[in-house]
């Protein structure tokens, strides 16, 4: 198999297993008083995405796990909302790791890819019911985003440790992790 199919395999099954955990993050009621909110269980693979394909392909990872969980468990504002927060959290995710790869821990990543998250979210939400007020709720989501982004990113960089251990990604020309 060549170099462009194997990526298009990885890059499909990226997409399946974040759209897998946002099933099942649909099935866990969390027991607080904050609407919307959510543990990031597909952001284990967004930042997996990240570290294994780039950015690029990481982009069409998020755009398709956000479309399709959308109409498959959401509606249309679901689609909105997760789209804003997922772009940003994946800009200042890629940010990070572009400037300060050998810096910076994954769960630091995490964390600030949580904030952004929830802030798209709640700029968003700002301008469909024009009030600036909703940004106050941020400071709420900001406080749930650190633990759940410190529990994704340890996810993500166990789940990265024991990838690296296997040969699954010798046909994408990574470089080597130590």
């Amino acid at each position: 198999m060549n170099s462009k199919a194997y990526r298009l395999v990885i890059l499909s099954l990226y997409v399946a297993m974040a759209l897998i955990l946002s099933y099942v993050e649909s099935l866990i009621p969390l027991p607080l008083p904050i609407p919307g909110a959510k543990l990031g269980l597909p952001n284990i693979i967004s930042l997996v995405s990240l570290l294994t394909l780039g950015w690029p392909l990481t982009l069409l990872v998020v755009v398709a796990r956000v479309l399709l969980s959308g109409f498959l468990f959401g509606g249309g504002f679901s689609i909105v909302y997760s789209l804003a927060g997922g772009l940003l959290s994946l800009l200042v995710m890629s940010l990070l790791l572009h400037f300060f790869k050998d810096n910076i821990s994954l769960i630091l990543v995490s964390v600030f890819g949580a904030i952004a998250h929830n802030l798209g979210q709640v700029v968003v939400a700002a301008i469909v019911v024009q009030t600036t007020s909703l940004l106050l709720y941020f400071l709420f989501l900001m406080l749930l985003a650190i633990p759940t982004g410190i529990i994704i990113g340890i996810a993500a960089r166990e789940l990265m440790r024991l990838l690296n251990k296997t040969t699954i990604f010798n046909r994408l020309n990574l470089p080597q992790k130590k």
